[in-house]
């Protein structure tokens, strides 16, 4: 299944990966799966094997053929559809638009123009999900564009997606079925990217101190979480749920994160951007029908979560090795 990634890894700065990664991925592969995984690689395996004519690696990732048929793009509607709920997005893949729980092109553009020149990197996106930022790395001039993340179904919206695009960005773009607490120190990253992890992360200044382990000297973080208003000292804990969600550990204010970003040895640690999310951004589509942020919230003041917590606040902060 990873046979073509080990091939790029082989062939990257990033070769001494192989002395872990292909065991890692056998044990994975041996491992008792979701029990839905057979299906949803059989879905991707179903997709109509189509020449891409025209791509855009842009706040929508399209791939289209003029060519593709009503009856090819209902198959591929049917198909993806087996593949919900998607949540990271949007996509236009040859005729059929899917509108993502979250408008991840949002996120995009508040990080994008921090992240300086990304021509010739080799990056690395930890807790990637579908892989949408993937796409948006490659478009910023990242040489190749590695992604990991645990979710299953991630993996296999991402393999839908990959199998559309010319062969070319194919090569340039891999995903592995890992967290970042199983990989090596393989120091060889230009930028790391956490978009959305720290939060559900038990120990936090672990968490920070892998990824900061990816990285060269000189490397950058970029890091995208909840953040809570307060000063350094200032960090939520949430009790069973924070916005319904259940693994929400550790929720620090900026100034707080970045007195943790300086202890576990980052330098030069700044916020760029900060914002309340907007029910724009996250929200129940017909790829993800089930309760979104408008659920999550104080139905009678959005300034609070439903359980009486600030409501989602979230932070990019760029740091480097």
């Amino acid at each position: 299944m990873f046979k073509n990634d080990l091939i790029a890894v082989a062939q990257s700065p990033l070769s001494h990966w192989l002395t872990h990664l292909p065991q890692q991925l056998a044990h994975w592969e041996q491992q008792q799966q979701h029990g839905e995984l057979h299906k949803w690689l059989r879905c991707v395996a179903q997709l109509p094997k189509l020449e891409p004519e025209h791509v855009e690696l842009s706040d929508t990732v399209t791939v289209t053929n003029q060519g593709v048929s009503e009856g090819e793009q209902n198959r591929i509607r049917g198909l993806l559809q087996q593949l919900t709920p998607w949540r990271k997005g949007p996509f236009h893949l040859h005729g059929v638009d899917i509108d993502t729980e979250w408008r991840s092109d949002f996120k995009w553009q508040r990080v994008a123009p921090h992240i300086g020149d990304l021509t010739g990197q080799q990056v690395l996106d930890v807790g990637c999900g579908s892989g949408y930022h993937l796409w948006r790395m490659l478009e910023s001039g990242a040489e190749q564009a590695w992604g990991v993340d645990p979710g299953q179904l991630f993996m296999a919206q991402f393999m839908a997606v990959r199998q559309f695009m010319p062969k070319a960005l194919q090569q340039r773009a891999h995903w592995f079925p890992l967290g970042v607490e199983d990989l090596p120190e393989l120091k060889a990253f230009d930028t790391v990217f956490s978009m959305g992890v720290l939060y559900h992360r038990r120990s936090p200044i672990d968490f920070l101190t892998q990824l900061k382990a990816q990285l060269r000297q000189g490397g950058q973080l970029v890091l995208e979480t909840l953040v809570v208003e307060g000063d350094v000292n200032t960090v939520l804990v949430p009790g069973q749920t924070y916005a319904k969600m259940r693994n929400v550990w550790f929720i620090p204010s900026t100034a707080a994160l970045l007195h943790w970003l300086e202890r576990c040895g980052f330098k030069n640690a700044r916020v760029v951007d900060e914002n309340v999310t907007e029910l724009s951004e996250q929200r129940a589509t017909e790829w993800m029908t089930g309760q979104s942020l408008v659920d999550f919230l104080d139905p009678n003041d959005h300034s609070k979560s439903i359980e009486g917590y600030p409501a989602p606040r979230r932070a990019v902060i760029i740091a480097n090795n």
